[in-house]
């Protein structure tokens, strides 16, 4: 029986990315498509206040990346605050990636904000810092797509750190059996991180624009991760590969 994931999608696309890319939850459709886990997902637009109407029905909530701050007031994200920490007290399984990363970090009291190191971007290489039974196929290094200005600076209390870099020492972590998260971008292709590049060029400046582009010549294994990530939901689960 295929697994039912809920994509809390927390952006909206800029117009020139919408034709090619429609949304983030578009894009993690098209990545899970390429994992051996059977499941189907559903998405819904939390920064323009969609939501389930039956939280019952899914086996795993994945929280997306964002233009926005995940440490920001902004109306929309103290709602998903609210709903994330529901799910978590009820012992759902949570997924988050870059912005999902850092706001499931501060929900469960660890840290995140804009980091001293800067901006990342491009293609970015990790050393796997733990190893888990649903890490499968296992790797000793970690290469994902990243964009992004904020980092996870403390995890929670209870959380495992599972990936780290000198630039992100804390790029992606688990608690336990119920909440995976990775910094860097696992649904995002080389063409999408180009463009984003080109739009981006001003304001992360130069030399950021040169390194970024030239990491692009790399692979990346997104893939994987969104294998780790079905495999983490499915475990413990009747779900099979």
């Amino acid at each position: 029986m295929a697994l039912q994931i809920c994509i809390l999608e927390t952006d909206v696309l800029r117009p020139e990315l919408i034709d090619q890319y429609q949304g983030y939850g578009k894009m993690f459709e098209r990545l899970f498509a390429h994992q051996p886990i059977a499941a189907e997902f559903t998405v819904y637009n939390v920064m323009q206040g969609e939501y389930p109407a039956d939280s019952e029905q899914y086996d795993a909530y994945l929280v997306t990346g964002s233009k926005a701050d995940s440490f920001g007031e902004d109306a929309w994200i103290q709602t998903l605050k609210a709903y994330l920490l529901e799910r978590y007290q009820r012992g759902d399984k949570l997924l988050g990636v870059c912005f999902g990363h850092q706001l499931l970090a501060l929900l469960l009291g660890g840290e995140a904000k804009r980091a001293a190191q800067g901006w990342g971007v491009g293609i970015h290489r990790y050393e796997m810092a733990s190893k888990a039974q649903w890490m499968t196929p296992a790797l000793d290094n970690l290469t994902l797509l990243i964009s992004h200005q904020d980092q996870v600076t403390r995890l929670p209390e209870n959380a495992t750190l599972l990936a780290s870099s000198e630039f992100c020492p804390i790029a992606a972590y688990c608690i336990e059996d119920q909440v995976l998260c990775f910094q860097g971008h696992p649904e995002f292709v080389h063409e999408y991180s180009k463009t984003l590049l080109d739009i981006r060029q001003q304001h992360i400046g130069e030399h950021n624009y040169r390194k970024g582009v030239d990491s692009l010549k790399d692979d990346h294994q997104g893939t994987t991760v969104a294998e780790w990530m079905m495999r983490f939901v499915a475990n413990g689960r009747q779900a099979q590969a």
